[in-house]
């Protein structure tokens, strides 16, 4: 197999990744241990992939995605290391050093992609002001997906084509003050992400339950998922005794009727 076709592959294993979270319903393969893994798959060495996805794995576990906040993408650089490892001989621990300024690289894209595709939103809303519902479709699942699959496939493809010390150099001639600022700028984004989150917790009906959390989870001591479980069995209650059924007796025996006010007899229920 040769380099061209390698990268060709490598780069369409990264766009089918990309496009798990964005268009397949997320169905798990955008995860540095399946998309490093799949790369080993298509170049006939699955065992350095999985090697090469399970380090990669432990590193971005402590990066989480908050609102708009781009972390680094480990996706990416789990994508290119696993190659770099399977085209080299390369063990996981000498591949892990690529996948960190590949990652970076990834982020400081993401945040450029994001900037850019965010153009798409206010293109989309006037075409429905004017009643183009087909370009506005189009902005959303054509458009935007083409761009995200380019801000993928291009720098893996180039990255196998070329040599993964070309990603370094591009990494290590950024200026440090270009890096900077974007880093201040995504974390004033991870802060607009809570205060959007929050001002939707603190409506009217919810914010009760937001404190109840909040509560359990600081002075019980309680995990999130503890507090998670919690907050369903409460929903469970809640759902029952909003549209639950209560049972009227009647002459011939018992009859369910809707609890809610609104009901409607000539409704059919079924």
């Amino acid at each position: 197999m040769n380099m061209f076709v390698s990268a060709l592959l490598v780069g369409l294993v990264s766009v089918f990744c990309m496009l798990d979270s964005r268009l397949l319903g997320r169905l798990n393969f955008e995860q540095p241990l399946i998309g490093a893994t799949l790369v080993g798959v298509v170049l006939g060495d699955p065992m350095t992939g999985l090697a090469v996805g399970a380090a990669t794995e432990l590193v971005s576990m402590g990066l989480v995605q908050v609102g708009a906040a781009v972390p680094a993408d480990m996706v990416l650089g789990g994508i290119i290391a696993s190659a770099f490892a399977c085209l080299t001989g390369a063990t996981a621990e000498t591949a892990m050093t690529i996948a960190v300024p590949v990652a970076v690289l990834g982020q400081l894209l993401g945040i450029v992609f994001r900037s850019v595709i965010a153009v798409l939103g206010h293109v989309a809303d006037a075409a429905i002001e004017e009643g183009d519902f087909k370009k506005a479709r189009s902005m959303h699942i054509v458009v935007g997906t083409i761009l995200y699959s380019l801000m993928y496939f291009v720098p893996t493809f180039f990255a196998i084509l070329l040599g993964t010390d070309l990603v370094k150099s591009i990494v290590s001639f950024i200026p440090a003050w270009l890096t900077t600022g974007l880093n201040v700028a995504t974390k004033l984004l991870t802060a607009y992400g809570l205060a959007l989150l929050l001002s939707l917790s603190l409506k009217k009906g919810m914010g009760a339950f937001f404190f109840i959390g909040f509560l359990l989870a600081a002075y019980l001591k309680l995990s999130v998922t503890a507090v998670s479980l919690l907050g369903v069995a409460a929903a469970i209650v809640l759902m029952d005794l909003k549209f639950g059924h209560k049972v009227a007796a009647t002459g011939g025996g018992t009859t369910a009727l809707p609890a809610s006010d609104d009901y409607d007899p000539l409704e059919d229920d079924e």
